[in-house]
């Protein structure tokens, strides 16, 4: 029986992971798996060697790196002198898995990556590392194919996963009527992010500035998206002062009924966009991971709308930008300027046919089922 070990790090990861487990067994049942991840992989039947909520935490404090560093170790350990996997598959999440690939590569295992960093954006020297410690690449956009290549290293386009596994845009009155909203009101719904300290430097401003909508524009109503990988007592911290609706584990629904988004940059930019719904992003962090972001980063367009079509689709607020007046002012043009709604709902469909229509995490699959026969 052949043996394979997936390494996620984040919520979207283990997703992803999850779906890719389903098709392999799809087309192998008699396939053995284990990994690092979380509840989605676990009710795929994949055996869970370390729950991901340790490594959910980001940054450069010495508690997180030597977290890290002891996980890595265990994990690495494990695969070379215990599990011996035929296969390791990697998801997203590229400083720690990076770090354990020439681990890996070293004791002779085989190393497939999936959704690969996005050394196209930032940090861009990371390509030496894949290009020698990567067997294959399973890249998810388009232009990344092109982009591996050029250095040499064997790579599949899958297509997006968000293609095939996003929801059909839910039932806008029944979802209304669920949460008590007003249907004859327009909706702006707010995602602050999926991590803690995005909440620390986001939500406050976010908040007022739906109170400050709200109170200039009556016909408006708002609601707080609670990202599912965040326990309430850490996101109930940031809510002080807070009289809007907060929904919790209904992101893409959410997304889809919304007349205009308040976003935190990330994944759900694009799931928004699949779903045509204009938006904007706003990010603020610390400054000291700013200045670095502007000396490693590759491109200067944050959101991957954006990024997909190589122009200014969807406005972007970073930093000191991030304020009342000018997250107000973008969500005002978005909502009553009928042209300019218009034009950014066609730039996101321009995004949307970009992508392929295959249903990627088969499209991994199989190339893991091909490489585990030969």
């Amino acid at each position: 029986m052949k043996k394979i070990f997936i390494v996620t790090g984040e919520y979207s990861g283990d997703i992803h992971a999850s779906h890719v487990v389903k098709a392999l067994r799809s087309i192998n049942p008699d396939i053995e798996i284990e990994g690092v991840g979380g509840e989605n992989l676990k009710a795929a039947g994949v055996k869970i060697f370390s729950d991901q909520k340790k490594m959910g935490a980001v940054g450069l404090s010495p508690s997180i790196v030597f977290n890290h560093f002891i996980l890595g170790k265990k994990v690495v350990d494990y695969l070379t002198k215990v599990y011996k996997p035929d296969l390791v598959l990697l998801i997203d999440y590229g400083a720690f898995n990076l770090s354990i690939s020439k681990f890996l590569k070293k004791a002779g295992i085989k190393v497939f990556y999936y959704i690969p960093p996005q050394v196209w954006a930032s940090r861009k020297w990371r390509i030496r590392t894949i290009k020698k410690n990567i067997d294959e690449v399973l890249c998810i956009f388009p232009f990344e194919k092109e982009m591996y290549e050029s250095y040499g290293i064997k790579t599949h386009y899958c297509g997006h996963p968000l293609v095939s596994q996003l929801p059909v845009k839910a039932d806008r009155k029944q979802f209304f009527e669920k949460h008590g909203l007003d249907i004859n009101k327009k909706l702006v719904s707010i995602f602050p992010g999926s991590r803690e300290f995005e909440l620390k430097y986001l939500m406050k401003t976010f908040i007022k500035t739906a109170d400050n909508l709200a109170k200039k524009h009556p016909d408006l109503q708002f609601c707080i998206s609670h990202a599912p990988n965040l326990p309430d007592e850490i996101y109930d911290r940031f809510l002080k002062n807070n009289k809007f609706k907060v929904i919790k584990g209904e992101n893409q629904a959410l997304l889809s009924v919304s007349d205009a988004l308040i976003l935190a940059s990330g994944t759900v930019a694009l799931e928004a966009c699949l779903y045509q719904t204009p938006m904007i992003i706003a990010y603020r962090g610390p400054w000291l991971f700013y200045f670095i972001y502007l000396i490693v980063r590759c491109i200067k367009r944050v959101s991957l709308p954006n990024i997909i079509a190589n122009k200014l689709i969807v406005p972007e607020l970073l930093m000191a930008d991030v304020n009342v007046t000018k997250i107000s002012y973008e969500i005002e043009r978005l909502l009553f300027d009928n042209e300019y709604r218009a034009e950014n709902i066609r730039g996101l469909g321009e995004v949307k046919a970009l992508l392929s229509s295959r249903v990627s995490s088969y499209e991994a699959a199989k190339v893991i089922t091909d490489a585990l026969s030969n």
